[in-house]
C-alpha cells in the first residue's frame, strides 16, 4: 500500500474553518508583491505550524513552485514544520545557561514528557524546543514556558513546574 493512501490528514487543510481562513488570506494578499511572508505568518497563526498541504495550497494560490514556499519556510526560524503544544517550552542553550547545566534541564524535560526536542506531546499540551539566548543570563540556567521565565533551574525543579501546567489544564 502506498503512503499517500494511508495519509488522509496530509490531504486535508485542517478544519473547514481553517481552510476557509487560509484561502481568504491568500485571496486577499496574492496581488501584493512580496506577500509570501505575510501569508506564511497568517497561515502559521491559523494552524500553529505549516504542514506540507498548507504549503502546497499557498504555492498553488500564488502560482509559484512549492520549492520556493518550502525554501522560505525552512530558512526562517519563526516557521515550524511540526505542531506545537499549548505550552511551548524553550530551554536556553546559550553559553551562560549551557555552562550552568541547561543541557540537563532539556534532558529532564524530555524525560518527564516522553518526547524529544522539537516534538509535541500526543495530548498537545507541551512541546519542547531549544534556543540560544532569552536574555536572562543572570538567572542561568533558564527555560521559558510561553512567556513565563524560569531561572536558576536544576533537573529536580522541572517535574514540579511541568506538573503545575498539567494541573492548570485540568
Amino acid at each position: 500500500m502506498n503512503n499517500e493512501a494511508n495519509c488522509t490528514a496530509c490531504e486535508t487543510l485542517g478544519t473547514p474553518e481553517q481552510e476557509a481562513q487560509l484561502k481568504a488570506v491568500i485571496e486577499q494578499s496574492k496581488a501584493t508583491p512580496g506577500c509570501l511572508m505575510h501569508i506564511l505568518q497568517e497561515a502559521q497563526g491559523i494552524y500553529g505550524y505549516l504542514p506540507m498541504q498548507v504549503q502546497k495550497t499557498i504555492a498553488e494560490g500564488l502560482g509559484m513552485p512549492l520549492s520556493e514556499v518550502y525554501g522560505v519556510v525552512t530558512f526562517y526560524s519563526q516557521f515550524s514544520l511540526t505542531p506545537k503544544g499549548k505550552n511551548r517550552i524553550s530551554v536556553c542553550l546559550g553559553t551562560a545557561c549551557y555552562v550552568k547545566g541547561s543541557d540537563k534541564i532539556l534532558e529532564e524535560c524530555e524525560k518527564q514528557l516522553g518526547i524529544k526536542c522539537g516534538e509535541c506531546t500526543e495530548d498537545g499540551l507541551f512541546s519542547i524546543d531549544s534556543c540560544r539566548c532569552v536574555g536572562a543570563c543572570g538567572l542561568a540556567p533558564v527555560m521559558m514556558i510561553g512567556e513565563e521565565v524560569y531561572g536558576k533551574l536544576t533537573p529536580g525543579n522541572v517535574k514540579a513546574i511541568l506538573d503545575s501546567y498539567r494541573e492548570e489544564s485540568k
